[in-house]
C-alpha cells in the first residue's frame, strides 16, 4: 500500500474510488479544496478594509457536542497578518444561518469567495455536502455568508439544491468567477451529478440569483467511471479574454487509477463545454500568470506515486508526487512542463508517498509581476519523523517557474517556525499565499493537522522579497474558537 494521504476525499461516496486514484485511503475525513489564484481576486477581502482575509475551515469540529457538525473561522488580514485575535467563527448555530449544527453535517467541507450580491464586500458560499435535508440523506446544503464592514456575520441566505436527492452532496464543488465577463460574480455548484449548476450574475441580498444555468463537462468516458461528479473546480483566466475559464478536475475510474482534468472556456455566454480541452492529471489545481505573459497558467498537483500496486505506470506523474505546470495563451492551455523534488535544485527527492503536489497555490511574493508557487508534501519524513511535512516555495519568472535558484523549504523543524516535527503533522494540509498584511506582497499561510487533526495554521510573512519566518505566528483551533474535541481539522482547507 500507498502511504495515506492527508487531504481531498471527506465523502462516504468518495471513499472506494479514493482509494484506487491516491493509492490509499486518508486518516482522517477531509475536504477537497481547489487552489486558485489569478489575477482575477487576489484575496478575499470580507470587511473591505483592502487587507486580505483568509477562511479557514474546521468542517471536522463539534458544534454544541454535535460532532463533525463544522464551522468556519475568517481569520482578518491586519499590518501584523492573520491571528486568532481578529476573526469571525460562524457554525450553522450562529444566528441567521440556514439550517441547524448536526452531527456530521461538515459546515465548511467546501467553500468559495466572491462579492455575490455587488455590495463591495466579498461574500463566503459554504456548504455542509452531508447534510441531511428532509428525508434525503447526504443530500447536502449551501449557504452564503454576506461580507460587510464588521466582516462574515450570520447574515447569509440558503441556496437550495434544484434536484434535491438522497447522496447528492450538494455543494461538494464550488467555484466563482464571472465566466460571461459582464462584470458580475458567479457561482458554480457541483454535487455527486455530472451536471455543474451556473448561478449567473450573483444573487440578490435576498438569495434570488441573477439567473440559472446546467452544463455537463467531459468528466467521465469509458465504462469503469466513477458516477460521482468532479473532485473539484478551480476558477481563472487562462486565455486572457477578461472571462474566467474554468478547470474541472475529473474524478475518474478506479480500474486506472488517475483521473482526466478538463479546460472550460468562459464566453461572452458563459462556460462553453463545446470547447473544452483535456489537461494533465491531477486532483487539485490553480491558475496564476507564472510567467507575466498576461495569461493565466494552470498548475496541476499529482500528488499519488507514478505506478499503481501492480507497477502500472500513471500517466503524468512520479514517484513522489509530480506538478504539472501548463502555460496559458490566447487560443486556452498550451506548452505543460513537469516539476518534481528530483527538479533542478527542489529541496529533498522524490521519494514514494511524499505527496508533492498534494496541495499548491499562487501568488506574488516579491512583487515582481510574476506568480509564485507554494507546493506542498504533507507525507514527507523528516529526521525520521513519519508523515511530519514540507512546503516548497519557488518563484516565477519571464522563463516560468525557476526550479535553479532561490527556492525555498519550511518544516516545523526549520528556524523560526513555530512548532515542531511531529508524526502524523501533515504540514502542508493545505497552502495560501494571499497578502493579509496589506504590503502588496504575498505572505504564506500554512495548514496542518496538528496535535491528532486538531488542525494549525502558521503565518509566514513575505518580507518584500522571499517568504521568511521573522514574525511569523501559530494560530491555534481552540484560540479561535473551535473546540477541539474530535478531529476539527481546523485548516486542512482554506477558502479560494
Amino acid at each position: 500500500m500507498h502511504k495515506r494521504h492527508p487531504h481531498h476525499v471527506r465523502l462516504a461516496l468518495a471513499t472506494a474510488t479514493a482509494a484506487a486514484l491516491t493509492g490509499g485511503l486518508l486518516t482522517f475525513s477531509a475536504a477537497t479544496a481547489t487552489a486558485a489564484d489569478s489575477a482575477r481576486v487576489p484575496q478575499a477581502d470580507f470587511n473591505g478594509d483592502h487587507i486580505g482575509d483568509v477562511a479557514v475551515s474546521a468542517h471536522g469540529a463539534s458544534v454544541s457536542g454535535h460532532a463533525g457538525a463544522g464551522q468556519i473561522v475568517a481569520l482578518y488580514g491586519t499590518a501584523t497578518g492573520v491571528s486568532s485575535a481578529k476573526r469571525s467563527t460562524i457554525s450553522q448555530n450562529t444566528t441567521g444561518v440556514p439550517g441547524t449544527a448536526e452531527a456530521g453535517d461538515a459546515f465548511g467541507a467546501e467553500t468559495a469567495y466572491a462579492d455575490f450580491n455587488h455590495d463591495g464586500y466579498d461574500d463566503l458560499a459554504v456548504a455542509s455536502p452531508s447534510e441531511k435535508v428532509g428525508t434525503d440523506t447526504n443530500g447536502g446544503a449551501l449557504a452564503i455568508l454576506w461580507g460587510s464592514a464588521s466582516g462574515l456575520t450570520g447574515k447569509s441566505i440558503d441556496v437550495p439544491d434544484p434536484s434535491p436527492s438522497s447522496h447528492d452532496y450538494w455543494g461538494k464543488d464550488l467555484a466563482a468567477g464571472d465566466f460571461d465577463g459582464d462584470g458580475k460574480a458567479d457561482l458554480v455548484v457541483g454535487s455527486s451529478a455530472s451536471t455543474l449548476y451556473v448561478y449567473k450574475g450573483g444573487f440578490s441580498t435576498s438569495g434570488t440569483p441573477g439567473s440559472r444555468t446546467t452544463i455537463k463537462p467531459p468528466i467521465q468516458s469509458g465504462t469503469n467511471d466513477n458516477p460521482y461528479g468532479p473532485m473539484s473546480l478551480t476558477a481563472g483566466d487562462v486565455n486572457g479574454d477578461g472571462r474566467t475559464d474554468l478547470i474541472v478536475d475529473g474524478f475518474e475510474t478506479q480500474s486506472d487509477g488517475w483521473n482526466t482534468n478538463y479546460y472550460v472556456p468562459g464566453t461572452a455566454s458563459g462556460l462553453s463545454v463545446a470547447s473544452a480541452k483535456a489537461l494533465k492529471t491531477g486532483i487539485i489545481t490553480g491558475i496564476g500568470d507564472i510567467n507575466g505573459d498576461g495569461f493565466g497558467d494552470i498548475v496541476s498537483g499529482a500528488g499519488w506515486d507514478g505506478t499503481l500496486d501492480d507497477g502500472t505506470p500513471i500517466p503524468d506523474s512520479a514517484n513522489g508526487g509530480k506538478v504539472n505546470i501548463t502555460y496559458g495563451s490566447a487560443s486556452g492551455p498550451a506548452g505543460t512542463t513537469g516539476v518534481t523534488q528530483n527538479s533542478g535544485n527542489v529541496p529533498g527527492s522524490s521519494e514514494k508517498g511524499d505527496g508533492f503536489g498534494w496541495e499548491l497555490d499562487m501568488g506574488d511574493i516579491n512583487g515582481d509581476g510574476y506568480q509564485d508557487l507554494v507546493v506542498s508534501a504533507p507525507n514527507e519524513d523528516l529526521g525520521g519523523v513519519t508523515n511530519t511535512g514540507m512546503v516548497t516555495v519557488m518563484y516565477g519568472s519571464a522563463s516560468g517557474i525557476n526550479v535553479s535558484s532561490g527556492i525555498q523549504a519550511f518544516a516545523q523543524s526549520t528556524a523560526g517556525v513555530p512548532g515542531n516535527d511531529e508524526k502524523g503533522d501533515l504540514f502542508g494540509a493545505d497552502v495560501k499565499l494571499d497578502d493579509v498584511n496589506g504590503d502588496g506582497k504575498a505572505d504564506l499561510l500554512v495548514g496542518s493537522y496538528e496535535n491528532s487533526a486538531d488542525g494549525a495554521v502558521v503565518y509566514l510573512p513575505s518580507d518584500g522579497h522571499v517568504i521568511t519566518a521573522t514574525g511569523s505566528r501559530f494560530v491555534a483551533p481552540d484560540a479561535s474558537g473551535v473546540s477541539t474535541s474530535g478531529t476539527p481539522q481546523f485548516g486542512a482547507l482554506f477558502a479560494d
